[in-house]
């Protein structure tokens, strides 16, 4: 399966990509986000509760990055496990592009494996679904962008407190701080996309 797309996010690059290292915020905008937990350099866990129909499932992923380019661009490679409600293994390479000061342009292109009970759902409420997640995670982060530092909602309504924008800061060997917490919105959709779709 393949899955692409492109959304129009309004701050800068500096600032989106900044704002993607913030775990506290990827909480509180990934719907059903019960944990997101680095575990090396360029890796991360997460746990995410979904439900889908009949279907409700904790998915737990492990997520690994490959050719970081910031503040533009990376690979990650996701293994997402949810029992016997499904699986799904992929990558997705995303990118990060500056549309004048205050807009950035995010694309992503992902391949997936799926299986187990979420993947012999219907196809109309699966993509349904998804529809859902993805605009919930978009509208929630653009709401933290446009707020700056004020309080976020996670999307399952129990309060977090928003980080202000952080400066993007880098190591003496040029890479990001908290590097895997930018990749963490992108993939924990994608995984949770491809755990449905």
């Amino acid at each position: 399966m393949e899955l692409q797309g492109e959304r129009v996010i309004p701050a800068s690059i500096d600032t989106t990509w900044a704002s993607l290292n913030d775990p506290e915020v990827l909480k509180a905008c990934i719907a059903g986000c019960e944990s997101l937990e680095r575990t090396g350099d360029d890796t991360m866990t997460a746990v995410v509760a979904l439900k889908v129909g009949p279907v409700s499932a904790r998915f737990k992923g492990k997520l690994a990055m490959t050719n970081v380019v910031a503040p533009t661009s990376y690979t990650i490679n996701f293994d997402g496990q949810g029992g016997v409600a499904g699986f799904g293994k992929g990558s997705a390479d995303v990118a990060l592009t500056a549309q004048g000061e205050q807009q950035t342009l995010l694309k992503y292109a992902a391949r997936a494996t799926v299986g187990g009970k979420m993947a012999q759902i219907g196809s109309r409420l699966i993509d349904a679904t998804a529809g859902k997640i993805t605009e919930d995670f978009f509208k929630a982060f653009e709401a933290h962008l446009q707020a700056g530092a004020a309080p976020v909602e996670s999307m399952d309504g129990v309060p977090a407190v928003a980080t202000p924008k952080p400066a993007a800061t880098t190591e003496p060997d040029g890479s990001i701080t908290k590097l895997a917490w930018l990749v963490g919105a992108v993939v924990v959709l994608a995984i949770v996309y491809f755990l449905i779709r």
